[in-house]
């Protein structure tokens, strides 16, 4: 990305650093309350929607007795199963279908299983009749998600997003001040939050199972199987029918399309379209930490990294983020390090455990950290919480015979259709799920600047560091693709 996309390092004027883009409330998705914002004249994007009235002019009022009418925008890979699931409430009727690929992996499936509903292969015009829907589902590559996530909110929809909520820190920020300026409701799309292995792991640590938290580490340790080439190839194929690459690009630069390494599932692995591996998993892993210890944002980040150039993601990183301390932390800070890449992973040492102290693998094998996960560190013992897998104590021998009774599950899916029509609420709503979506982008700019400390100041949207730092929390967006910002 870098140069090619023209980064100036400024911020947009109405929301550079020292406006606090958060101060200003409204009704958040946890019933919270205040005012609402109004919008300018100027179009949610240059080629799209025009705005005259503010959003809650356009939001439909919905009672417990009502159906949502849903649309979908990105209805392949993970955008089906979003889909699927979403409808699954009785109270929820699906509308409009979005998707760049007609073909039947794509928008070809969902209009056989949701027949009654209107077609689209660009989300702008699915918006052009704003009475269509009350709800939608924002499931595209990462680079994709604020641009139609901002504008539905912009005109009163309430939003469920995939995770990571946005690409850059800025883009997170600006979807949590809208969802609470409009008094919308919203979910980000990390459903592993309402697994019991998860919510088992925050009741033990809230129950004080461990005492006082004192570090955590975390990891995905898996390889990148979307990493299918170094740098960018020359020239172009073409585009295979029922694709439409201009919109699949949207507010990325134009570049000749190439099959097999961008869509339908390997854009992870480029920096223009999404955000690594720490971008795929950070706001899964992370997220019971957060919820755990009652993390909000951190105050300082320092990574290292493989190389990298301006179009693929890293192979291999350790982030370390250090946070002002809660009542469930040891002391007045707390530090978060992150280890990803094949392998990659904390040793036994830096968490002051053996292998005796795990529980032992099959067949008697040593005991081993898990794949992916995390340990909180506490005062009386420790937490390790595997990536959707119960959790467990260790030292192992001291917790021989105790039982952990598991949580029950929510659905992560559903209860964003009960939240609209006022019967339920949603657990990761973009005031959660922007700051822990902040920090995991925060730790992709400490990437770009390893073994440098950048401080930040989450109040006033600053990051302090080397030059050129402060410049990727925002990027630069194609012609006729700029959102409005709230």
């Amino acid at each position: 990305m870098g140069a090619r996309t023209g980064r100036g390092g400024s911020l947009p004027a109405e929301r550079r650093p020292g406006t606090r883009p958060g101060e200003q409330r409204g009704v958040d998705h946890a019933g919270h309350g205040a005012s609402a914002g109004g919008l300018s004249r100027r179009g949610l994007l240059g080629g799209g929607v025009a705005v005259g009235l503010s959003a809650l002019g356009w939001s439909r009022a919905l009672g417990a007795n009502e159906r949502v009418r849903i649309a979908s925008i990105g209805c392949g890979g993970k955008g089906s199963s979003d889909l699927i699931d979403t409808a699954k409430s009785p109270h929820a009727d699906v509308v409009a279908l979005c998707d760049i690929d007609e073909s039947k992996g794509h928008l070809g499936n969902a209009a056989e299983k949701f027949p009654m509903a209107k077609t689209f292969t660009d989300w702008r015009r699915l918006f052009d009749d704003r009475a269509l829907c009350d709800a939608v589902i924002v499931s595209t590559p990462d680079h994709m998600h604020c641009a139609p996530a901002l504008a539905a909110l912009h005109l009163g929809k309430h939003v469920q997003c995939q995770k990571p909520l946005a690409h850059t820190v800025f883009e997170a920020r600006q979807l949590r001040t809208a969802a609470e300026r409009f008094g919308l409701v919203t979910q980000m799309g990390n459903q592993i939050q309402s697994h019991p292995a998860y919510r088992t792991a925050v009741k033990l640590v809230h129950d004080g199972t461990i005492g006082k938290v004192k570090e955590v580490h975390s990891w995905q340790a898996g390889g990148m199987p979307w990493r299918k080439v170094e740098d960018r190839p020359a020239g172009g194929a073409d585009v295979p029918a029922g694709v439409h690459w201009d919109e699949w690009l949207g507010v990325a630069a134009a570049r000749p399309f190439q099959p097999e390494i961008y869509h339908p599932f390997n854009w992870r692995a480029w920096q223009e379209f999404a955000n690594g591996q720490l971008g795929d998993f950070g706001c899964h892993i992370l997220d019971p930490v957060f919820m755990a210890v009652g993390l909000t944002a951190p105050t300082a980040i320092e990574a290292e990294a493989t190389p990298m150039n301006h179009e693929v993601w890293y192979t291999k990183s350790t982030v370390r983020w250090l946070f002002p301390g809660t009542p469930r932390t040891a002391g007045p800070t707390i530090r978060v390090t992150w280890y990803d890449g094949q392998g990659h992973k904390p040793s036994l040492d830096a968490l002051g455990l053996t292998e005796g102290d795990l529980p032992p693998g099959k067949d008697g094998a040593p005991g081993a950290l898990p794949g992916s996960g995390s340990v909180l560190l506490g005062t009386e013992a420790s937490l390790v919480v595997p990536h959707v897998g119960m959790p467990y104590h260790v030292p192992a021998a001291r917790f021989a015979g105790v039982a952990i009774e598991p949580e029950p599950a929510r659905d992560h899916y559903t209860s964003w259709i009960d939240a609209i029509r006022g019967t339920d609420r949603t657990t990761s709503h973009f005031g959660y799920a922007g700051p822990l979506t902040e920090t995991v982008l925060l730790g992709t700019i400490a990437i770009r600047h390893p073994h440098v400390r950048l401080g930040w100041d989450a109040a006033a949207l600053s990051l302090t560091g080397p030059a050129g730092a402060s410049g990727w929390l925002t990027k630069a967006y194609r012609g006729g693709w700029q959102p409005a910002w709230v």
